[in-house]
């Protein structure tokens, strides 16, 4: 029996998988650029543009692990009531399934500066969509154009 409908086509069921929740910041400077960092070598999918943020430990919430994870991947300090829910997408990867959560970010203290190896670039909205992305962090695109 197929699972596709005929008001709504699909391929396979998908495979159970671990979930992991990531935040992440799409910081907005006062000219309305949005903050990139690429994935340093000797990460899954080095090179690829994504927006800052990282995995939400147990326990944790969303807006206190994206507070975590600027201080520690930037050297910025902010604090949750600063964040703005803007999106979020879902994608399966080969070993596990990704629910990212993205957050619009326009107060922070500190100059953004690379902590763990990664380079950082300001991009106009628009220009996101010429970034070589992950998977995951496509579908904010549109969501994040449509609201800033």
């Amino acid at each position: 029996m197929s699972n596709d409908l005929p008001w709504c086509p699909g391929g396979q069921p998908e495979r159970r998988l671990p979930l992991v929740t990531v935040a992440c910041a799409v910081m907005v400077d006062p000219d309305g650029r949005i903050l990139v960092a690429d994935r340093p070598p000797g990460k899954d999918m080095a090179g690829l543009w994504e927006f800052p943020g990282g995995k939400v430990e147990p326990e944790e919430s969303p807006e206190a692990a994206l507070v975590r994870e600027l201080r520690e991947e930037l050297g910025v300090e902010t604090a949750t009531s600063c964040l703005a829910p803007c999106g979020f997408a879902s994608h399966a990867y080969e070993k596990s399934h990704v629910l990212l959560l993205a957050f619009a970010l326009r107060k922070w203290k500190g100059t953004p500066a690379p902590q763990e190896g990664q380079r950082l670039q300001w991009v106009p909205v628009n220009g996101l969509f010429r970034l070589d992305m992950p998977p995951a962090d496509k579908p904010l695109l549109g969501q994040i154009a449509a609201i800033l």
